[in-house]
């Protein structure tokens, strides 16, 4: 009989769960606030509540495997160590595509000489001496590296020559683009290189962390981690590849509320502190995304399934947004520290603050938040006015207090930014304390902020809300309003009939709304979702019934719902998918684009089969690197022709290899063959 234990580490909750692989049942499961000033302590308490609750020892545990959403929150919130893009070959116009400006956000960016052809000849030699020279002028203002080189994927010379010298000047990380993506497309390569690098630290100490409790604890079971496509990797590949774990929390959801429930065919709602992540089952599978995923507004290269994420939580910061005369609410991206939280801690500092803003008839524009230091997060690379803010907060404070110039406002925001400093305020889990459906916080400090915030004034002079009460109902309300627009938005992009329309514009259509709510004019409209949802989330049952009822559909809350990623993070199975190009730059000439270099053959299943022998090395490799025993190979060629004057001529092929198995657990060799260990289906 095998244990598996898995972790769930979220914006605000991490979560462990001890699966009985034999039986299929879930022993026992605990949650814990996710410590980010250190991130073993969260996930120690959350470990060890569990562990007891299922009555074993850290010495039965088979198998450790952890998911996380820390990444994706990162991106959607735009957070991330400073990173600079060594870019070879590329022009100046090609920052400007598939995000790349946006996504370097200032950081620095090195252009030189190189790259290659589409048939992986060296256009341009390698300006190493200018490289070198641009990388030193850095010096610590960087925390990595992102290289990327022209057509690097039919010939990733310069990005491994690059990289070498970036390793031997300045010690940091190297992520090369070639090694997330054998597709073309370098500007988007670029950018998921980019991501990756400024994801390396947040993964690391995430790891570290784990294993860190794991070793003090006394189990010895192998770690895995979960990749954006719900499979298993290794703590150790996953270290050096972090933007695989961007959607890890969201696909291990997915695999959790199919363990749960068996569904064959829903919508699978998560609902987090800091994110909505919707998917959509069928035939009981999630689908994977053909285009790369995309989290924060970057469409990334990286392979994950397909998920609409949404900076929407329990935890999402509260606006008053203003329309003229009018005025409204809206939720997110950035999450927040919600008040109720914040007080539990540190409950005079919050409560002397909030009894003297509401001491006065006005709200300030400041009145309300608070900010205070992560500890653990990289400092390098700030400026002086940066450092100064930083400096100042040493302990939670009123954010006024932060602050002695509104120019340092924005020196704060980029701090928050780098995920260095966090504000704390008003959030729909401090309106769910007011409201009587949560008590694990301060009620009395969420009952006190939103009464402050409710005396903030409308376009026309008046109080937004007449008092705690009827301000947090309105907040409940606009959650339930944009969760309903998330799962519309799904649904219409998932739907065949309304492919390539605009599935936000049609979620948000007046006639759409009319017909969600039973119209009855002269006109009779009616609409509802045709798919159960399955709503998942520790806050879910506080909210997702309002919304089933929004939207017309069933809605489905499984028992363990608060712990789903935990128990989809040990329910998968290890997989690595590598892929090569074949082409034929020339009649008779056939070239298979290697890991190293292109190789040339005069005859077309030889290219072929070279190309599909070393990529089943690798994947091989790469899958027992990543923990996998007892492997299963599988291998597809996509082969591109065109009929010229009647005869068919070869343009080129892509050979990909799949190499999965089941993740090895403790008490077994490399070669498996443990009898009390099977892998729940992946």
């Amino acid at each position: 009989m095998a244990y598996l234990l898995g972790v769930d580490t979220g914006g605000t909750y991490t979560d462990a769960v001890v699966l009985d692989d034999g039986a299929d049942l879930v022993l026992g499961k605990a949650k814990a606030l996710t410590s980010r000033h250190d991130l073993a302590v969260g996930i120690g308490q959350a470990v060890d509540a569990a562990l007891a609750a299922a009555g074993i020892s850290p010495a039965q545990v088979a198998l450790v495997s952890l998911s996380t959403t820390l990444a994706t929150n990162a991106l959607v919130e735009g957070q991330g160590g400073r990173v600079a893009l060594v870019s070879i070959g590329f022009d100046e116009g090609d920052l400007a595509r598939a995000g790349l400006a946006e996504a370097l956000k200032g950081d620095p960016v090195i252009r030189v000489a190189g790259g290659h052809s589409h048939a992986g000849l060296e256009a341009m030699p390698l300006d190493l001496t200018a490289l070198e020279a641009e990388v030193a002028t850095l010096g610590e203002g960087v925390m990595g590296f992102a290289v990327a080189a022209r057509f690097a994927t039919r010939n990733p010379a310069h990005e491994i020559a690059a990289r070498e010298v970036i390793r031997r000047v300045t010690g940091r990380p190297v992520t090369c683009s070639h090694e997330l993506s054998a597709q073309l497309n370098g500007p988007k390569r670029a950018l998921t290189a980019v991501l990756n690098a400024r994801l390396i630290g947040m993964i690391d100490r995430l790891v570290a962390a784990c294993e860190r409790h794991l070793a003090a604890t006394g189990i010895a079971a192998p770690l895995m981690v979960v990749r954006g496509d719900g499979a298993l990797i290794s703590s150790a590949m996953v270290r050096e590849r972090p933007i695989e774990t961007i959607l890890s929390g969201p696909a291990a959801s997915i695999v959790g509320a199919r363990w749960l429930t068996g569904a064959q065919d829903a919508l699978v709602s998560d609902i987090g502190g800091t994110t909505t992540d919707v998917a959509i089952l069928r035939g009981g599978l999630p689908e994977i995304d053909p285009e790369g995923a995309q989290v924060g507004g970057f469409r990334t290269m990286v392979e994950a399934v397909a998920m609409r994420t949404t900076g929407l939580g329990g935890d999402s910061e509260v606006h008053l947004a203003l329309d003229g005369l009018r005025a409204g609410l809206r939720l997110g991206p950035r999450r927040l520290i919600p008040v109720s939280l914040l007080a539990v801690d540190h409950g005079t500092m919050v409560h002397e603050a909030l009894d003297r803003w509401l001491s006065t008839e006005t709200a300030g524009e400041m009145d309300g938040r608070f900010v205070l230091p992560v500890g653990g997060a990289q400092a390098g690379g700030l400026s002086a006015r940066e450092a100064t803010v930083l400096a100042r907060v040493t302990r939670p404070m009123p954010m006024a207090a932060a602050l002695t110039t509104r120019l340092e406002a924005a020196a704060l925001d980029r701090l928050v930014a780098r995920g260095m400093l966090m504000i704390a305020g008003v959030t729909p889990s401090d309106a769910s304390h007011v409201l009587g459906r949560l008590a694990d916080w301060d009620g009395a400090a969420a009952e006190k902020a939103l009464r402050l915030f409710a005396r903030r004034r409308t376009g026309t002079g008046e109080r937004f809300a007449t008092g705690p009460g009827p301000l947090a109902q309105a907040i409940v309300d606009q959650l339930t309003a944009q969760t309903a627009d998330c799962l519309l938005e799904a649904g219409f992009a998932e739907d065949p009939r309304f492919a390539g329309l605009d599935a936000t514009g049609l979620a948000r259509h007046p006639l759409l709304q009319a017909g969600l709510q039973g119209h009855r004019g002269v006109m009779a409209i009616s609409a509802r979702l045709a798919l159960p949802v399955i709503g998942l989330g520790a806050s879910a049952p506080s909210y997702y019934g309002a919304v089933g009822e929004r939207l017309g559909c069933e809605m489905i809350l499984p028992e363990h719902a608060g712990v789903a990623n935990a128990i989809g993070a040990v329910a998968g199975q290890v997989s690595q998918r590598v892929s090569g190009l074949v082409t034929s730059p020339a009649q008779g000439r056939f070239v298979a684009h290697l890991g190293t270099a292109p190789k040339g053959f005069g005859d077309r299943e030889a290219a072929l089969a070279a190309m599909e022998s070393a990529l089943r090395e690798e994947a091989e490799a790469r899958a027992r690197l990543a923990g996998a025993v007892d492997l299963r190979i599988e291998t597809r060629r996509d082969i591109r022709e065109v009929e010229v004057e009647g005869a068919t001529l070869f343009v080129e092929a892509t050979v990909t290899v799949t190499a999965s198995g089941r993740p090895r657990v403790a008490h077994e060799t490399a070669g498996g063959g443990s009898a009390e260990s099977r892998a729940i289906g992946s």
